[in-house]
């Protein structure tokens, strides 16, 4: 019956995605450029000198959003010049009504307001861009675009200059670019993939130069071409940035502590730099790097065992990351599994992996990250389309010291490491095959042997295959890892919570403590349509369909980043896209996804069905919905071990609204819900946003979040022995968390800002009914536990007694589970790029995690209150100088 449903629905997508012809790519566009010739061009915004009528304007812009193929509401032209160092662009954007010309400012890469934008295809690969976006206000955004328009990376930072004006007519702008930014062959003559695009903000509209329809589903393969570049020296980057930091550190004394003294106060010093190989291959390195202006990341806690993920947000591993991203899945149906990669960079400086125990008369001073000694970048791509990437990098040893009464000893908590990852791919074909590899490793002297590995390494080949004018597409890829340590290190890892190699029930894995190695494999299948016909209402129909697997041996956390092992996921996504403007949408979408596990020794673990909705209406609001129907769940991990269990199915749904976001003010509600079958599950999630722009200079944005998780007795607490009998304790939770996040960003020019970030957390668990496992596979939910009698049970110090036999004497304890975890973090920056990549900054960032176990009982919001703001927060005041050398 089910497969029956699936085909009919699956039908149903087909049938509405035909009935029209596809609406092609258009003719290329050229634009052919001249080299200045003795004239100068002054960039003020105005192109008016005498130079810019050496060519002519290029314009005929056509509308890429809402409405597809239709004449742009406002007229847009541009000119583009270059001389042996820069390449000029002007722009001239017509507008009918000048008055209505949003100018609002932000950071760089906020991309505010109208705006004009170039795409460069200087490699001419049909595959990667670079892009430079200019806003009516002057703020500069750049994005490196890759996987021929499916990945923008913001975090690309060139330096270049650009200048607008706004008059009667609309506003006008003039760009100047290094040649040293860009990337080319030595080719007398060049032809360069050339596409501009405008917006316009108060109707959100789109339009571009070279015509592109919404489902061509491909952006850079199909840009028009500039031409005229002729006789263009080869510009060889070099950059070096030095920087010097003073930190003062404020925070409570504590009596008796020889580290905590109420303040402490250093200077550094490194350097970043940039040195071009080749005009195409940049070698980028850094010395003792500085990170202390980075947003601190969100506060987050997890009880049901999973690893938590980070953003990367240090500027070294950022740029150029394309190059090194490695998915092991990235599917479009989505899933846990599309989190694991295999060069994950946030662990390198990460915190210490050594945790001394102390006494209570004791007290410890320990690093809180890392230290990075230094670290090479070498990454470009050649006019031959090979993609090369190398990263090296060294951690410091680490060391933490212990005073008990004067008297000091060391403790190592993370020994000296060297990380390396190596990428490398190939265009064939102008980018319809590609093939690639890569190779990670990482190695470390001796110390914390019996927690780490000695050496890590993983490897992949990955393929892609695309034809149908880059519309159908054929993804795979194949992936391996090896660690090698002591028998404990690799006793640890085999029963680790991703492994769980220990587990009774696994019919596939067992536990070898005589091991000093383990290998693993996995990989990756897809099959998918991007593009391709419209129906009458615009609409284009998309799918793909894949497996991704991982053996029981895989492990890549050491550079990586891997959830679990010991999977086999199926995963099929189908989409009905509407991309023009009927009824009362601008667009809309439909989806539908399923998806279906195993583990290696063949049993069933998952089972759920999803479709959700998408939608953006002609008043400009964004509304979406969607409902997951989990009818199958079996979790290998969720007892660490212990063995597997049955956990409950159930229904979640989610729900958002967000009101116009060219106005002012605007709001954004989110909710999530589900609920687990025979009241065995729930939880439910709101997040609200408010967002107010009361000037074009001024952002104000708050977000409350609340959620209420609750799951009826299965949640994980302790694993215990009782005569012999090894038993694993659940219990009921219910989980209560409480977030708020305020950012204020002012813009006092396009160079020069000033943003204030701020988060307050709580999360607080508490556990009751508790119970044992005794049948974690049975069909009936209540058939799994034995419940603990509250007889049975006492607590003393925080430690639960258990007399199942009641004699008298315990049988088992384990440690009350409850917390209550507050946190708050908090940023004050001021930044100001007072030349071309030289930047001043003043921060105030502030952090607090009190013990505020004592006040769990407090009604959440007053214990968050009480607790994250209290006078024990540390501050930290910081300034930072860098200067940027060019050549």
């Amino acid at each position: 019956m089910k497969k029956a449903w699936l085909l009919l629905l699956l039908l149903f997508f087909i049938r509405a995605a035909q009935s029209a012809p596809a609406d092609s790519v258009q003719v290329k566009k050229k634009y052919v450029t001249k080299q200045l010739s003795g004239s100068l061009i002054n960039l003020d915004g105005v192109p008016d000198e005498e130079a810019w009528k050496a060519v002519e304007w290029g314009g005929d812009f056509t509308q890429y959003q809402p409405n597809g193929g239709k004449p742009p509401s406002q007229k847009t032209n541009f000119k583009v010049l270059y001389d042996t160092k820069f390449l000029y662009i002007a722009y001239r954007c017509l507008d009918a009504a000048p008055d209505s010309i949003i100018k609002r400012m932000g950071r760089r890469d906020e991309f505010p307001g109208d705006w004009i934008e170039i795409n460069i295809d200087s490699y001419h690969d049909q595959r990667t861009a670079f892009s430079f976006n200019l806003s009516v206000s002057g703020v500069r955004s750049d994005e490196f675009v890759s996987n021929n328009g499916n990945n923008w990376d913001a975090s690309w930072n060139p330096i270049w200059f650009a200048k607008t004006h706004v008059n009667s007519e609309g506003w006008s702008g003039e760009v100047k670019i290094p040649f040293s930014q860009l990337r080319y062959g030595n080719e007398p003559e060049k032809v360069w993939g050339l596409q501009i695009i405008r917006r316009l903000f108060r109707k959100e509209e789109r339009s571009t130069w070279q015509n592109i329809p919404q489902n061509a589903g491909v952006w850079v393969s199909a840009f028009g071409e500039l031409h005229g570049l002729h006789g263009i020296p080869m510009h060889r980057q070099v950059e070096i940035a030095p920087y010097v930091t003073a930190q003062t550190d404020r925070y409570k004394k504590e009596e008796g502590n020889p580290f905590a003294k109420g303040s402490d106060s250093k200077m550094n010093a490194g350097v970043d730099g940039k040195f071009a190989i080749t005009n195409d291959l940049i070698l980028d390195f850094t010395i003792n790097p500085d990170f202390g202006q980075v947003e601190a990341d969100p506060s987050q806690v997890r009880i049901d065992g999973f690893q938590n993920f980070f953003e990367e947000r240090r500027p070294f591993f950022i740029e150029s990351r394309n190059i090194f991203d490695y998915r092991l899945t990235g599917s479009e149906a989505g899933g846990d599994y599309d989190s694991d990669l295999l060069f994950y960079s946030r662990r390198i400086g990460s915190s210490p992996h050594g945790n001394p125990e102390i006494n209570d008369d004791e007290y410890l001073k320990s690093p809180q990250n890392t230290s990075i000694l230094g670290a090479l970048k070498f990454s470009g791509k050649t006019k031959k389309g090979w993609s090369i990437g190398v990263l090296e990098s060294i951690t410091q040893r680490e060391i933490a010291t212990i005073d008990h009464d004067g008297q000091r000893r060391e403790e190592l908590i993370e020994p000296l490491t060297h990380y390396f990852v190596g990428r490398l791919q190939k265009d064939i074909k102008a980018g319809n095959t590609i093939l690639g590899g890569i190779i990670t490793g990482v190695n470390r002297e001796k110390g914390l042997s019996d927690q780490l590995h000695r050496n890590a390494y993983s490897g992949g080949l990955d393929f892609v295959q695309y034809w149908k004018e880059r519309t159908w597409y054929i993804r795979g890829n194949v992936v391996f890892s090896q660690v090698q340590g002591t028998k404990e290190a690799i006793l640890n890892t085999q029963t680790s919570f991703e492994h769980v190699f220990q587990r009774p029930d696994a019919r596939e894995v067992a536990v070898d403590s005589n091991r000093t190695s383990l290998a693993g494999m996995g990989g990756t299948f897809r099959f998918g349509k991007i593009g391709g016909k419209t129906g009458k209402l615009g609409q284009v129909f998309r799918f793909e369909t894949g497996v991704t697997l991982r053996s029981p041996g895989l492990e890549l956390n050491d550079l990586g980043f891997m959830l679990t092992a010991n999977e086999i996921n199926h995963f099929t996504w189908a989409g009905l896209h509407y991309q023009k403007p009927f009824s009362i949408f601008r667009n809309a979408r439909l989806n539908y996804n399923h998806w279906a596990r195993w583990d290696y020794g063949g049993q069933f673990l998952y089972q759920a069905f999803n479709f959700n909705s998408h939608a953006t209406f002609k008043n400009y609001w964004q509304s979406g919905m969607g409902l997951t129907w989990n009818t199958f769940d079996i979790s290998n991990n969720a007892l660490r071990g212990a063995s597997s269990i049955r956990r409950p199915p159930g229904l979640g749904n989610f729900f958002y609204v967000i009101s116009d976001m060219r106005k002012k003010f605007y709001v954004t509600l989110e909710t999530f819900n589900f609920w687990g079958f025979s009241n065995t599950v729930k939880g439910n999630n709101i997040d609200l946003t408010t967002t107010f722009q009361p000037i074009n200079a001024l952002r104000i944005s708050l977000t409350g979040s609340y959620s209420y998780n609750w799951r009826r007795q299965d949640q994980y607490v302790s694993e215990v022995t009782s005569n012999n009998q090894t038993r694993t304790i659940v219990g009921r939770v219910a989980q209560k968390t409480l977030r708020f996040t305020g950012r204020i960003s002012y813009n006092i020019t396009p160079d020069l800002t000033v943003q204030y970030y701020g988060q307050p957390y709580i999360t607080r668990p508490v556990y009751d009914n508790f119970a044992y496992v005794s049948k974690p596979l049975a069909r009936k939910y209540d058939q799994r536990f034995q419940l603990v009698d509250r007889s049975q049970m006492s607590l003393s110090n925080d430690e639960y007694k258990i007399d199942e036999n009641q004699d008298g004497t315990p049988d088992y304890s384990f440690t009350k589970p409850d917390f209550n975890f507050v946190q708050f973090r908090s940023n004050l920056v001021a930044r100001w790029e007072y030349r071309a990549g030289s930047e001043l900054y003043l921060v105030w960032s502030q952090g607090n995690t009190p013990d505020a176990n004592a006040d769990i009982n407090t009604p959440l919001a007053n214990s968050l209150w009480k607790n994250a703001f209290a006078e024990q927060s540390r501050n930290i005041f910081l300034i930072k100088w860098t200067y940027r050398f060019l050549r």
